[in-house]
């Protein structure tokens, strides 16, 4: 292709480049800021020499870093300028570009897209051309000519399939070039790259492609595209039909296997957004995809007399072929599994995976819709349980049993998958489709001589407890019977599941397990905190913080003297100290705490025993590897102390201060990102136990809570749209205002647990906390505005009635005070929309006027204020009753599972209710005035526009 710059540029950028891919860092940075300079001075010239350079240079690497980079820099915003509006968005390079420089751009990508030999290298040119495109078409520029040639490009005959790949490609990464098209023609089009028979890679993009589009299409053509199911789900059913085949000749590399997982990995995220398409295609579905998420069928070696437990590899004992004297020979079969045994058992079981998630993704979106089809949710709930009993030989167990749990290393195992993939289950269909096919297996698993399926069976029952609940506790006596003989079973890891199972039965089933079974459940619990395995005792107490939050304080009592004395032997340990695992300790402190919480003052008479050892720890564990062992006894011993009261922890109190206090002091480690939070939590409860007391410490608390608390938020503000943004850990990406935010949420969640704190000790100290009222104002006003974070807004306007009775009490209220705070309440009720908290703002504003003495003492300005605001929020309430009715009446909200319409019933249901509460709370504020007042007649007229009664949602 005819050069569109000069030489020396392409000689320049040959040599920048070159300079950009070497390991040094000075040279690649010195490139940096080279590529920088050009930018900034000739963008054009410099952006087409890197296009032109995609297309000639000689080897594959640098073609292909030639298109990353010039994705990245084409649309890499400018650096703010110090007059620059934030609303507005900063321009990129692209959007300098003269008409004339965009059309010699496109017409070298285009020549890039047919012109590549490598398939590597025109993946990046089809990335590339996707984004130009994109952002073409955002401002209003269409590519007719890419358009052109990628149809031209999907009629490429034999030989031609890598250009007809690369044409479907790019439909998938920019479906809008062919929303304005005729769908009859789009969807032939789709059809023969989806029946290609000469290339998989072809299919398989034209399946991205299609999935882009029906995920893209307005309504009305969509209606029009049903057809294309047939095409795409005939391939999934052609290719599963062919997994003994050999691999296919375009990509011999590759299995059918292989093949099916990327097929059907490209096809869920349809499942999800539009399920109903594949409602007429189920029954042809089931057909075949049971026999992909079951595994294969292999029965093993026949058990003996001798060997009642064979393994497949042993052959000591039995009969085995070839006779001794005799040539050993190995099948075909045999000698794959040799060579490449490990790599197909893993692609079979990637198979399963994906094909699993398939058919789960189309029960979370519409359940109604899988429940009619008899077996879907049977074959999903069978492959599941097939798959937790998956689990590594006993020859892992020594690993397992020394391994620290906190490490997580189990959670992305495949049982682990497939535990997620069942409990997603259960809480998408719910106990009347999930829990009788899942009790079909589970009790046989449970007497099963291998002990993985006696552990797949119990991790089983606490995976469907959360979403199988309500029906559940119809059964949980025979349940509770089934799960407490597995406390004493031989293997450890199925005694570690039986305290999974209870501990997770415990939260999800609050209070109805504790209240009628604890009598079976306590003493097995009690007794696993002794079990020889630390991961089984350490999980006990674990299980036991679960029971303990839903207990009420007398079942406890008759088991806290025997709870609590093995939690100390697990803390403190009699002999050799030198085999106690931490974690252990830390589970066994975090315990105690928990137990002293729920069983309160009775708590008392091991005080004397216990808060020595945290002290104890808090003194003298200071190294890197206790953190965690720290801020466990912090945070036991704040709830210690709150359990038995002030009395009996006063003679302590002044030591812990005095090691929290140097704890404050001391130099922070970086690494121990947890301190703070922990550090903060347990002021407060030293706060909530020493009640006044705690007043001389407000110095040593307060500067340091005031900061974080009144600190603003740490924003980054992006040009890209969500979507194309990878969230980085502790940043939260959201969109605001039609602007792309990065928010760190780690100073979110510190800003509001210092709010948190702040009402705690304002409440304690009442008329103590006066010197550090205005201080406190200062911040907890503007803080009810604080949109990033809900947490701190709740706080604060807890906080404000709080503070107002405070300045009240000890007489330091001034008029400023009263004044800024009805102004920024009624501000803030005026132009709220959140109806959650805008029922906040209504108790907020009650309880301060009736400490401030009634409406009667309102100035009229504020009186008036608030009635107007009231006003204003009634008719967004009624708007928005109105809009959601009229949308229902378009779209028809289906009674059936709630899921039908842009909202259906469930969430319709709940904005209600959210409404309703803000409804209550303004009645109980205009009653405050009047109990005839005009305006509680406009609340009962919007609150008939609902479109669900109480007796609908008991329905």
């Amino acid at each position: 292709m005819e050069a569109v710059v000069p030489q020396e540029i392409t000689a320049e950028l040959t040599q920048i480049l070159s300079n950009l891919v070497l390991g040094d860092n000075e040279i690649r940075a010195n490139a940096e800021k080279a590529v920088n300079d050009r930018l900034a001075r000739t963008p054009e010239l410099y952006l087409l020499a890197l296009a032109q350079f995609a297309i000639a240079a000689d080897t594959e690497v640098m073609r292909s870093f030639s298109l990353v980079l010039l994705r990245r820099l084409l649309f890499r915003p400018a650096p703010s300028q110090p007059h620059h509006h934030p609303a507005q968005p900063r321009l990129s390079p692209y959007d300098h570009l003269s008409s004339q420089t965009l059309t010699t751009l496109e017409r070298l990508l285009l020549h890039s897209l047919s012109h590549e030999p490598s398939p590597s290298v025109r993946k990046k040119s089809v990335d590339t051309i996707c984004d130009v495109a994109k952002q073409g078409m955002v401002r209003g520029r269409p590519w007719h000519a890419l358009q052109a040639q990628t149809f031209t490009m999907t009629q490429q005959g034999a030989g031609g399939a890598g250009l007809r790949e690369s044409a479907y490609r790019v439909f998938a990464g920019c479906p809008n070039l062919v929303m304005d098209l005729q769908t009859d023609a789009v969807l032939q089009v789709f059809q023969k790259g989806l029946q290609d028979n000469e290339s998989i890679e072809v299919r398989h993009a034209a399946l991205l492609a299609s999935v882009a589009y029906l995920t893209a299409a307005e309504p009305a053509q969509l209606a029009q595209s049903l057809s294309l199911m047939y095409p795409i789900l005939e391939t999934i059913h052609t290719l599963s039909q062919s997994l003994s085949s050999p691999a296919p000749a375009s990509d011999p590399a590759k299995s059918n296997h292989a093949h099916l997982t990327e097929f059907l990995t490209a096809l869920t995220p349809l499942c999800s957004t539009n399920p109903s398409l594949f409602a007429p295609h189920l029954p042809a579905l089931l057909s075949f995809m049971p026999q992909l998420i079951l595994p294969a069928v292999d029965c093993g070696p026949t058990p003996t007399v001798g060997r009642p437990f064979p393994t497949a590899r042993s052959a000591e004992g039995s009969f085995v072929f070839p006779l001794p004297g005799e040539a050993p020979s190995s099948t075909p079969a045999e000698e794959e599994e040799g060579e490449g045994g490990d790599e197909e058992a893993e692609e079979r079981a990637a198979l399963r995976l994906a094909a699993l998630e398939f058919m789960v993704s189309l029960g979370e979106a519409k359940p109604g819709m899988v429940r009619k089809v008899v077996g879907w949710v049977e074959s999903c709930v069978r492959a599941c349980l097939e798959g937790m009993g998956e689990l590594e030989e006993d020859a892992d167990l020594e690993v397992w049993l020394n391994e620290d749990p906190s490490s997580g290393s189990d959670n992305e195992s495949n049982p682990a998958l497939y535990e997620q993939s069942l409990d997603r289950l259960a809480c998408a269909l719910g106990g009347r489709s999930v829990l009788p096919p899942a009790f079909q297996y589970i009790p046989s698993m449970l007497v099963s001589y291998d002990w993985r399926q006696r552990h797949a069976g119990l991790m089983a029952i606490a995976a469907i407890g959360e979403g199988t609940g309500k029906v559940m506790q119809n059964e949980l006596s025979k349940i509770v019977d089934l799960v407490t003989p597995m406390f004493k079973d031989a293997h450890p890891r199925v005694r570690f599941a039986a305290c999974q199972c209870i501990g997770q039965l415990c939260t999800d089933l609050e209070e109805v397990i504790q209240e009628q079974y604890h009598a079976q459940l306590f003493p097995v619990l009690v007794s696993a905190l002794e079990d020889q395995e630390p991961r089984v005792h350490s999980h006990a107490a674990a299980a036991l913080i679960n029971f303990c939050e839903g207990v009420e304080r007398d079942t406890l009592l008759p088991y806290l003297d025997p709870i609590v004395e093995r939690l100390l032997k697990l803390l403190n340990p009699e002999g050799d100290h030198a085999g106690v695992k931490r974690y252990v300790q830390e589970q066994a402190i975090t315990t105690l705490a928990m137990v002293a919480d729920a069983s309160e003052a009775t708590f008392a008479k091991h005080y004397p025993t216990i808060m020595p050892l945290l002290l104890s720890v808090l003194r003298n564990a200071d190294g890197v590897e206790y953190q965690k062992l720290r801020i466990k006894a912090m945070e036991c011993a704040g709830l210690i102390a709150i359990a038995v009261g002030k009395e009996v922890f006063r003679q302590d109190s002044n030591t812990l201060v005095e090691l929290l206090i140097r704890i404050q002091k001391s130099p922070h480690d970086p690494s121990d990102t947890q301190l703070t939070h922990y550090l903060t939590a347990t002021w407060a409860k030293m706060c909530q136990a020493m009640g006044e007391e705690f007043e001389p410490y407000l110095p040593v608390v307060m500067p340091q809570l005031l900061t974080t608390a009144g600190a603003k938020a740490d924003i980054s503000i992006y040009d890209e749209s969500p979507e194309t943004l990878e969230e980085k850990e502790g940043w939260e990406i959201i969109e605001m205002e039609g602007q792309t935010l990065g928010i760190r949420t780690s100073s979110l969640d510190d800003k509001c647990q210092a709010f948190e704190t702040l009402v705690i000790y304002c409440s304690t100290l009442g008329s103590c906390f006066a010197p550090w009222l205005s201080q406190t104002l200062e911040i907890t006003l503007p803080a009810l505005k604080f949109y990033f974070h809900e947490g701190v807004r709740e706080a604060a306007a807890m906080l404000v009635p709080m503070l107002l009775a405070c300045g009240k009490q000890s007489g330091s209220l001034t008029p400023q005070m009263v004044s800024a705070i009805f102004h920024q309440v009624i501000s803030c009720i005026s132009t709220e929309h959140d109806s959650s908290f805008l029922s906040s703002l209504y108790k907020c504003f009650c309880d301060s006027l009736r400490l401030f003495g009634g409406p009667a003492a309102l100035s009229p300005e504020y009186a008036n204020g608030i009635m107007e605001a009231t006003k204003r929020q009634l008719q967004a309430i009624a708007d928005r009753r109105k809009s959601r009715s009229d949308r229902a009446g378009r779209e028809g909200l289906s009674d059936e599972d709630g899921y039908d319409g842009v909202m259906g019933r469930e969430e319709v249901a709940m904005m209600e209710e959210i409404e309703e509460y803000a409804l209550q709370d303004m009645e109980r504020m205009l009653e405050m005035f009047d109990a005839n007042h005009p305006l509680l007649v406009a609340v009962s007229s919007v609150r008939d526009l609902g479109m669900w009664t109480e007796e609908d949602e008991g329905e």
